[in-house]
């Protein structure tokens, strides 16, 4: 009996630890169900980042590629036929350094090209011109008409002359001296641009005007254009290099460089006629040429560029300009057969940008 006794009594002792151990464990939950006041923020703060973070990776890099492509500049710029080839080296060069800019130029007679902006309507970033003075005729507002811009640099100069091949006829013959003696002569046939719409038209018409009185031929422009009807004529002299090399025509008025650049022989005129010095602009005024643009007076060979004043782009168009003034620029163009200026020469260096002032100086006073 007291056996049974004690077995019960152990029996209940265990029963009590055990409620016991029972009793402990219920408050443990219910003190992490009701979180204090000071829980609540270290937990938000710790969870919150971490999961946007990791959660919208597609959203971050939509943003990064936008911020990418924003960018990404495209310049339109308009050109003398002319610049063509030293433009593009330049561009290649100016993408180099900047390969977020594309570039799309368009290149014809330097009139043309101005009139695109002027009287179609096209936007442009850059214009270059082979006469500096078809900026101020065309963009200045002159007249009441809108204005596009009221500065200009000049950047390089040029020379006017005839080219020829080993196709010419008399190409053994020729030289600087009776140049204009053979291109006079019946059957040869001298192509030329239009002076209607671009600057070597009508300067070469100035140069032969010059001749004539540098030689003492009273007739030699109606005997060298007696030779170079209309048919020999085109919206800008480089689109006449085909005809020239084909032996279509035999001499072809052209620029200097370009006379370099295609390796194609050429008469190295006096700077009395071929307007390439910028110290006697005074004797090149003396000449003129009647064009259905009004009466253009000769002036010495400087090409132009400026910036449209409602171009899209205009800071990374000053850029560009930036590098074409710069050492690399102006390197790529006397490496073309251009005069170099520098610095370059402003018509107003007080309307130049800001960014391009220290590239240029004041254009001396005729």
């Amino acid at each position: 009996m007291k056996r049974l006794m004690s077995i019960i009594s152990l029996m209940l002792v265990i029963a009590t630890i055990v409620s016991g151990c029972g009793a402990a464990a219920t408050p443990t939950p219910t003190a992490t169900s009701t979180p204090t006041p000071t829980s609540t923020p270290t937990a938000t703060p710790t969870s919150t980042p971490t999961v946007t973070a990791t959660s919208t990776p597609a959203a971050t890099a939509t943003a990064t590629a936008t911020a990418s492509s924003a960018q990404n500049v495209t310049l339109t710029m308009f050109g003398a036929g002319t610049l063509a080839k030293p433009w593009n080296a330049v561009i290649a060069a100016f993408q180099k350094q900047n390969p977020n800019v594309t570039a799309q130029p368009q290149y014809g007679g330097s009139v043309t090209m101005v009139k695109q902006v002027t009287e179609l309507g096209k936007i442009a970033d850059v214009v270059g011109v082979a006469d500096y003075t078809v900026i101020p005729k065309y963009m200045f507002g002159q007249g009441g008409t809108k204005q596009y811009t009221d500065w200009y640099v000049g950047f390089v100069s040029n020379a006017i002359t005839l080219v020829y091949t080993d196709k010419s006829k008399y190409a053994s013959e020729i030289n600087n001296s009776n140049w204009y003696q053979v291109v006079s002569r019946p059957g040869v046939q001298v192509g030329r641009s239009d002076p209607n719409t671009d600057p070597s038209g009508y300067q070469f018409i100035q140069m032969l005007e010059l001749s004539a009185k540098y030689y003492n031929q009273p007739n030699l422009v109606n005997d060298v254009l007696a030779n170079s009807p209309q048919s020999n004529t085109r919206p800008t002299e480089t689109d006449l290099i085909a005809a020239l090399e084909s032996g279509q025509i035999d001499y072809l008025a052209i620029y200097q460089s370009d006379a370099i650049q295609n390796g194609f022989k050429y008469l190295d005129l006096p700077s009395d006629v071929n307007l390439s010095d910028p110290a006697k602009a005074t004797l090149y005024a003396t000449v003129s040429v009647t064009t259905t643009n009004g009466l253009v007076k000769g002036n010495p060979i400087i090409y132009a560029v400026t910036i449209p004043n409602n171009a899209t782009n205009p800071n990374e168009a000053e850029q560009f300009v930036a590098f074409l003034l710069g050492p690399d620029g102006q390197s790529i163009m006397k490496s073309m057969g251009f005069g170099v200026l520098s610095p370059a020469l402003a018509n107003d260096i007080t309307k130049v940008p800001a960014s391009l002032k220290s590239l240029v100086t004041q254009w001396p006073s005729s």
